[in-house]
Formats: structure tokens, C-alpha cells, sequence
């Protein structure tokens, strides 16, 4: 049975606006630079997320703006991260806060705008802070790389 070239222009096109509308990401469309701003004070940071090579996504602070966080550059603040295909977002994560006591559970997932949802969270997710990165192509801090570069 041979089906007519409308309905197989008919099936692309379904095909294609189905792709479209039901995007779904791949483990790694998280990894790159990202800025965003402290949830807490003024501060404004660069941070970088990668994946780890153990199946988990982490992310350091690269850059900051706050004099008195410059010493945390360097530091891999968010670790075990693993990206969910049924929920599409990266989950199960932790998150320490520089200067700040105690560990954080997190997940983050991409918003229609292309920013990154980041939820931290303290025993439930009701309890916590959520702040949005924005995807930066190029690193602010010549010095500082991801351990996977």
C-alpha cells in the first residue's frame, strides 16, 4: 500500500510541529556559563556547569562581581545533578551556598525563554529560593576553567 504524497507531507508536517511543541533536552544542553545574581545580595556571579564524566552535572563559581566573594572563585558549589528524560529537567542535586552553612537540595530545568530554572531547597521544595541563569557564551575568568576543559 502506497500512500499518497499528501499524506506523507501531512505526516511530516505533524511530525515537525510535534518536534517542535514536545522539545525535549538532552543531558548536556545544560553545560556551559551561565550568569545570574545572588539570591541574597547584590552580587552578581558567572558560574559554570558541566558534566562530571560520572553520569552527574556539576557547576563552579567562575566570576564575581563581590569583592568579598572573590575568594570563593574556583568553587564547586552544585554536585550530583542528573538529568530526568521523563520530567526534563536535572535533578536530585545539591547545592552549597559560599559562606553559608549546610547543603541545599536542588533540581533545575529550562524555561520557554531559554533561562535556567534553579531551584534550591531546604527538606522540601516549598522551602527554599528559586533564581534564574541566563546562558553566557564565554567565560568571564581567564584563570578559572571547568575541571573538563
Amino acid at each position: 500500500m502506497r500512500l499518497s504524497k499528501k499524506y506523507f507531507l501531512l505526516f511530516i508536517f505533524l511530525f515537525c510541529i510535534k518536534s517542535v511543541l514536545f522539545a525535549q533536552n538532552q543531558p548536556d544542553d545544560v553545560v556551559g556559563y551561565y550568569l545570574t545574581a545572588d539570591p541574597f545580595s547584590d552580587a552578581i556571579s558567572q558560574v559554570c556547569v558541566y558534566n562530571n564524566g560520572k553520569g552527574a552535572y556539576e557547576g563552579i563559581l567562575i566570576w564575581t562581581n563581590d569583592a568579598a566573594g572573590k575568594k570563593y572563585e574556583g568553587l564547586i558549589f552544585l554536585k550530583n545533578l542528573v538529568f530526568n528524560a521523563q520530567e526534563n529537567e536535572w535533578q536530585n542535586g545539591n547545592i552549597v551556598y559560599p559562606g553559608k552553612p549546610g547543603k541545599f537540595k536542588t533540581y533545575m530545568r529550562f524555561e520557554k525563554d531559554g533561562r535556567l530554572f534553579v531551584r534550591g531547597y531546604w527538606i522540601f521544595s516549598l522551602l527554599g529560593k528559586t533564581v534564574y541563569w541566563t546562558r553566557e557564551k564565554d567565560s568571564r575568568n581567564p584563570i578559572i576553567h571547568h575541571p573538563g576543559s
